[in-house]
Formats: structure tokens, sequence, C-alpha cells
């Protein structure tokens, strides 16, 4: 970028702020101590506990972008939360790159269970949620954790990204269809009732339809409560990149479409069952004649939200509320309070 627009006065990398302050003349200490500017509403926010990552994984620009794994310690995440708590957060949505490696580096083990043992006794965070989980070596002490500590929802994301051994092999996962499958029957026999939500990849160089049906019967096979599908991209200086990128953008998008019709169907079904049911919901706002809330089922802009009445119902942004599910669409549900 450099050499194509020298009229750039200064370049900064991901993890540049303080040198970009100091470019700017700002004094880093004193202006940003405990400062943090929610883009969120104010009662969930985005935790990041690592930067960067050390998988493999052919398709990923991402350790070029961002470096190797470097995990914040436990008490500098746990100080974040008790701020973001002081100013009204109840929600936290843990991310990384990779939430499995977390603490390898520091501390020479897996210690995201360790981390959600300290964020569950800050006062005020009432929800906690995981992002981003790697399969490979995902620390299983989590679980119990998960399933004895009511503030840590129920909830997965992790990513798979495909489930045919030789593409598998070819995007250096380090894992394979047998035991993707063993782990993922292990979640839901450890924590009942989990929620896993993963993302996938179509038409990755040499997918045939033989791997593509692969994929859609073990999507079937599985059915994951949440699910997305991309289409592959190709990245320059990623190990994918020196593959030939056969599959065209055409058949593509047919598979993503294949893919997330089998999923529609698969949450429609999943959310009749959530009718006459009632969930403990956060309402993140009101939308029209609606007011939008979610339950510990499903993460901000990504997953299914409930619906209620606003016409019939006085409810609060930011507030917890018990909502009875009566009726329930492929990604919605619609609820009213109980009283």
């Amino acid at each position: 970028m450099q050499k194509e627009i020298p009229q750039v006065d200064e370049y900064f990398g991901t993890t540049d702020l303080p040198q970009l302050l100091k470019v700017l003349g700002a004094d880093y200490k004193h202006e940003l101590v405990g400062e943090r500017i929610l883009t969120t509403p104010k009662h969930f926010a985005y935790l990041k506990v690592s930067e960067g990552c050390d998988r493999p994984c052919s398709f990923c620009a991402i350790p070029l972008m961002r470096g190797s794994h470097r995990s914040t310690p436990i008490e500098e995440v746990v100080k974040q939360a008790r701020q973001l708590a002081k100013e009204g957060v109840k929600e936290l949505m843990l991310i990384a790159q990779d939430l499995t490696y977390y603490g390898l580096d520091l501390y020479k083990e897996r210690k995201l269970a360790d981390l959600l043992l300290a964020l569950v006794a800050v006062e005020g965070i009432e929800w906690i949620r995981l992002h981003y989980a790697f399969p490979t070596g995902f620390p299983e002490n989590v679980l119990e954790v998960m399933r004895e500590q009511p503030k840590v929802c129920n909830y997965l994301d992790i990513p798979l990204q495909h489930i045919a051994d030789p593409i598998l092999k070819s995007m250096r996962r380090g894992t394979t269809k047998e035991k993707t499958t063993t782990l993922l029957k292990k979640f839901r026999k450890e924590v009942p009732g989990i929620i896993l939500r993963t993302s996938l990849i179509v038409g990755y160089p040499g997918e045939t339809e033989e791997d593509f049906e692969t994929l859609k019967n073990w999507v079937k096979e599985m059915r994951f409560e949440r699910l997305g599908c991309f289409t592959y991209s190709h990245e320059e200086n990623t190990h994918a990149h020196q593959l030939k990128d056969d599959v065209t953008e055409q058949v593509k998008q047919e598979r993503s479409n294949a893919i997330m019709e089998i999923q529609s169907q698969i949450s429609w079904e999943y959310n009749q069952s959530c009718v006459g049911k009632t969930y403990r919901c956060l309402i993140d706002r009101k939308e029209g004649e609606n007011y939008v809330g979610r339950t510990f089922m499903d993460s901000p802009d990504v997953d299914n939200e409930v619906l209620v009445n606003a016409t019939t119902h006085y409810l609060k942004q930011g507030e917890f509320v018990d909502l009875l599910i009566t009726e329930a669409s492929d990604y919605d549900l619609i609820g009213t309070p109980i009283k």
C-alpha cells in the first residue's frame, strides 16, 4: 500500500495505537485510561480476549493481518468487564480469532474455563457468550463451567468450515469428519440443550460434488441450531491461493443456497419446538410496532430475534423479561410477556 498510495502520511498496523497517538501528539496514558466508546446498545458489548491467530488454515489471511496469537491476561479482561458493567453492560460476547487457544501463550495451558469463572464473578454481568472457538484442542472443562454457571450461556459459536475429509485436509484444519462429529456429540451430551452455531465455506478449490454431498448430508444429520454459509474467496498470500480456484461463482452460490435451504427447514422445525415455552429474553430495541429481543440462544445481528407487539405491551430496552413464545417462523419467534 505504501508503494501504491505514497501520498498517505503514515501507515499503522492493528496494534499500533500508541504509535498512532504519538504521531498525533496525544497523551496516550492520560487521555485513554479506562476509556471505551460503545458502538453497540449500552446493555451488551463485545469483549476481545486475544488478538491474532496461530492456526495454519489455508484460506485465512488473519495471521497475516493480525499476527500470532496473543492472549490478554485474565486480570485485564476482568478489569475491562467491570468497567463495562459499571456503564450498564449486562451481556458480554467474548470474541477472539481463536477462543480455544486462550491462555496457552501466557500460562502454558488453555485457560478459557478460568477466564469464564473470573468473569462470572463480575457484578452486573448476567450473560456471557462464547464466539469463535476452534474445534481442534477445544478445552472441554469449559463445558462444565457452561453447565454449572447460569451466567454462561449454553451457546457456542464454533466455525467448522467444512466436513469432507479431503477438504479439511487441504484447508489444514487439523481434524477429520469423525473427530468433529464426536466432539459435537460430546458438547450436546455434556451440556443438554446447548445451542451450536457454525459457519461453513462452499466452493473451496477442489471441492467435488461428492465433497459437497458429504457436507449437505452432515448438515442434515447434525441439525445445527444456528448456521451461516459463505462462498470461498481466493485471498492473496494465503496457502490456498496456490490452488486453482476451480469452482465457478455460479456453482459456489448454488451450493451456498442449497445449504441455507436445508438450514432454513431445520431452523423452522427447531423454532416450532419453542412455541408454548417461556424464555428469559434481553430486549435490544424498539423497531416499528415491535420490541425486539433475544433469548440465550441468540447473539446480536447474526441469530434469531423475538418480537413483542409494542402497541399492547410496554418493555424497556436493556431489560430482561420472561416471554411466552406464541408463534414462530424460520428465523424469528413471537412472544408475549409473562406478568
